[in-house]
């Protein structure tokens, strides 16, 4: 099979590439998903294994994904066929690419429903719906929702099709100009909130419960749990990062981007914990709520506190912000394959892409109603209560992402020339260079296979 290349377009900045990761990477995963699965799995404990899995696991395997995208200049798996190619290997390696794809696809079907949420969410609470309601009615609220296919659906779609309009626009005039806009306006609304909890909840509670770190509730469930939380928060493993990285320019520092993105994508998470928790603590609400802890146990909050009606339809455009750069960060590898494999033309590609995500993002719609009941693998223990939504998300944070991690840092550790691979790194300290180097070949893939096997 010869090799692939097709051209695209460029980044037109740094910090126009910074802002896209950044956006792709900071998502529902750190707003909707890190406080919950920090609340499920002991707060602080949780907390110290992601920010390790983070810098020694993620973070090594990152900075290879966006080198193999940049050499490859190309999407996912085509970009592992030049790679493989260039340094005499099969073109079978592609096979991460196609998987990391798969992934992120599987996840866009069901992060946009959940984004859904976010929309009806900005409507409810901005509306005064929750002003002065108890947790019983909020709760009902919520139910009435999920138990409604027609509205998840209509709430699907209509995030949908603004994803569609600003992917229609191209890497520039679309993601760029959005991402440049929407990230600092998140930021600025995530400090607000930070400042909210400060005032309003109880932060010092919030403080214990996310950093008194408690190394005895760390267990098997916990360390699988902050890996596939890592993975997912950041987009590693997801072809988004090898996508994006396609599109860079030679003389940007891909190390350097790498841990920038790492870093902001990490201080979001943490800080989202901080924006949420002491609202939580402050309302004797349950940190362990699950899925439901941002659509029941804060709108409960917000409409019980001073100042809620504004700070929670605030934190709901957040939530709705996070999503968007998210979804559209993972879809663009996708339409640049269409591109590729096709020869679509730009609006062609996106359209065909989105459209099938919606398509299939129903069966996350109907998981909530007509689905309710169904339970795919109940013949297994460990997976008799999962539904179809849970069994997606399972599958993808803790199996695929990881995997898919597993596979790369073998490529690239491993199948790929360690001086080729420090020619496009460009990193001149060669005390980092080995440093990053035996992360990826040694403590990235042996972390990954011991906690895939645990988890079995």
């Amino acid at each position: 099979m010869a090799t692939i290349y097709r051209k695209h377009e460029n980044w037109s900045s740094r910090f126009t590439f910074l802002m896209a990761a950044v956006g792709a990477a900071v998502g529902l995963g750190n707003i909707w998903k890190f406080p919950y699965v920090t609340g499920q799995n002991g707060g602080s404990a949780f907390v110290l294994v992601y920010l390790l899995a983070v810098f020694f696991v993620a973070l090594p395997i990152l900075i290879a994904e966006i080198a193999i995208g940049r050499w490859g200049r190309q999407s996912p798996p085509n970009a592992m066929v030049n790679v493989a190619h260039d340094q005499g290997r099969s073109g079978g390696w592609s096979i991460i690419g196609w998987f990391g794809m798969l992934a992120a696809y599987l996840i866009a079907t069901y992060y946009s429903v959940i984004a859904g949420w976010s929309v009806v969410y900005i409507f409810k609470n901005g509306g005064g719906n929750f002003t002065g309601q108890d947790a019983a009615n909020i709760s009902a609220e919520f139910d009435a929702l999920l138990a409604s296919p027609w509205q998840l659906t209509l709430w699907h779609g209509i995030f949908m099709l603004i994803c569609t309009v600003i992917l229609v626009r191209g890497l520039q005039k679309g993601i760029e100009s959005t991402v440049k806009v929407l990230m600092p306006a998140l930021f600025a609304l995530l400090l607000v909130m930070v400042a909210y909890g400060y005032f309003r909840g109880d932060m010092a509670s919030a403080m214990h419960f996310m950093f008194d770190f408690d190394m005895s509730a760390i267990n098997g469930k916990v360390i699988l749990v902050a890996v596939g939380q890592a993975f997912f928060s950041i987009g590693v493993a997801m072809g988004l990062m090898m996508g994006f990285g396609a599109y860079l320019p030679r003389d940007i520092s891909i190390a350097r981007s790498a841990v920038i993105i790492v870093t902001m994508d990490t201080m979001v998470a943490v800080i989202a914990g901080l924006a949420i928790f002491p609202i939580v603590f402050a309302n004797g609400l349950d940190p362990a709520e699950g899925p439901g802890l941002i659509f029941v146990s804060l709108p409960l909050a917000f409409g019980s506190m001073a100042g809620g009606l504004l700070f929670g339809t605030l934190f709901f455009i957040l939530l709705f912000f996070a999503a968007l750069t998210s979804v559209i960060g993972v879809l663009e590898p996708f339409i640049a394959w269409w591109q590729e494999r096709l020869r679509l033309k730009r609006w062609q590609a996106a359209l065909l892409v989105c459209i099938s995500i919606f398509v299939l993002g129903m069966g996350t719609v109907f998981s909530f109603n007509l689905w309710s009941e169904w339970r795919p693998l109940a013949q297994f223990e460990r997976f008799a209560d999962f539904g179809y939504f849970e069994i997606l998300d399972y599958l993808t944070a803790n199996i695929m992402m990881p995997l898919c991690g597993l596979l790369l840092a073998i490529f690239t550790g491993w199948m790929i020339k360690p001086e080729a691979i420090q020619d496009q790194l460009q990193i001149k300290n060669p005390t980092l260079f080995r440093a990053w180097f035996w992360l990826l070949r040694w403590v990235a893939p042996i972390s990954i296979a011991l906690i895939l096997v645990s988890s079995l």
